[in-house]
């Protein structure tokens, strides 16, 4: 068939006129009578350091940072400042302390408390945080914080087996009478990258036989010997695990430093733009995701409510 002029404005007109229908249409499901004023929103996972595990004799595992995942977080058009903390030192071995808590991650309204440290010989309860450090010898765990994690485990009367620090999901086990140290605490799995990882897992404790540490990056306890316990993972707010003979060098684990995520549609129906900078950004699954394993700025770039429906449409 041949075209013509005729053809050729006709199908002109047609786009136009669908262009406009598209327009109108987001207009009208955005107009102040449908109620449609609705705040830009991202997928925020904010975890906190987690705490070092106790030195020896019978340290606690330290317990993990806290663990905080809001799906719906409102965002406005501004520079966020970005906080991740560092995970806490472990308890000395010469001196036989206790760990140190982890530091705080913050992004927005979100602030997640760093997790407790092991208690040890010469302080013996488990330190409070995000989740709680276990206890050594004859003394209970810290407290988590509600909402961000759970207790530590507590060690046994009149034996050496401190409990495990707490986890994400799970408490701290507590140390067995004549057996073994706790176990630290499972942590909890996200899948905001696209892909089911779990993070904050607590450390096990020290102990002739140690505590294993809990899923998520808790690190392992240290059984009789020279060498530190196992630090905590990176980037996932583990506890450190706890160290059970003293010694110059037989410290506690290092927490493990914590992490904040941030992820957002790519397609603008949450009203944040893929213009927006800050961490490390990847795309995956129609998602723009903005990963930072150190602190830094989010810059958050939004898309007026007018345009959202018109966009996501395409």
């Amino acid at each position: 068939m041949k075209i013509t002029k005729k053809h050729l404005l006709i199908t002109s007109t047609l786009l136009l006129v669908t262009a406009l229908l598209f327009w109108s249409w987001g207009m009208w499901i955005n107009s102040p009578q449908e109620a449609k004023a609705v705040p830009a929103t991202v997928k925020a996972l904010v975890i906190a350091g987690g705490g070092g595990g106790g030195g020896p004799t019978d340290g606690g595992g330290g317990g993990a940072g806290g663990y905080q995942q809001n799906d719906t977080l409102t965002v406005t058009a501004q520079a966020y400042t970005v906080t991740v903390g560092n995970g806490g030192g472990g308890g000395s071995g010469g001196s036989e302390t206790g760990g140190n808590n982890g530091e705080n991650s913050v992004f927005s309204t979100i602030t997640s408390t760093g997790g407790g440290g092991g208690g040890a010989s010469d302080v013996r309860t488990g330190e409070n945080g995000g989740s709680g450090g276990g206890g050594s010898r004859n003394n209970g765990g810290g407290s988590g914080t509600v909402g961000q994690g759970n207790n530590g485990g507590s060690g046994t009367t009149g034996d050496n087996n401190a409990g495990g620090g707490g986890g994400a999901s799970a408490v701290g086990a507590n140390g067995t009478s004549g057996g073994a140290g706790g176990n630290g605490g499972d942590g909890t799995a996200s899948s905001i990258t696209g892909s089911s990882v779990t993070r904050g897992g607590g450390g096990g404790s020290g102990s002739d036989s140690p505590g294993a540490g809990g899923a998520g990056g808790g690190g392992a306890g240290r059984g009789p010997g020279g060498a530190a316990a196992t630090a905590g993972t990176a980037n996932t707010g583990g506890g450190g695990g706890g160290h059970s003979t003293a010694g110059s060098g037989n410290n506690g684990g290092s927490g493990g430093s914590g992490i904040v995520i941030i992820a957002f549609p790519t397609d603008g129906s949450t009203g944040v733009s893929t213009d927006s900078t800050g961490g490390t950004i990847t795309t995956v699954g129609g998602n723009q995701i903005h990963t930072f394993t150190t602190s830094g700025t989010f810059t958050a770039v939004t898309i007026p409510d007018t345009y959202r429906g018109f966009f996501a449409f395409f």
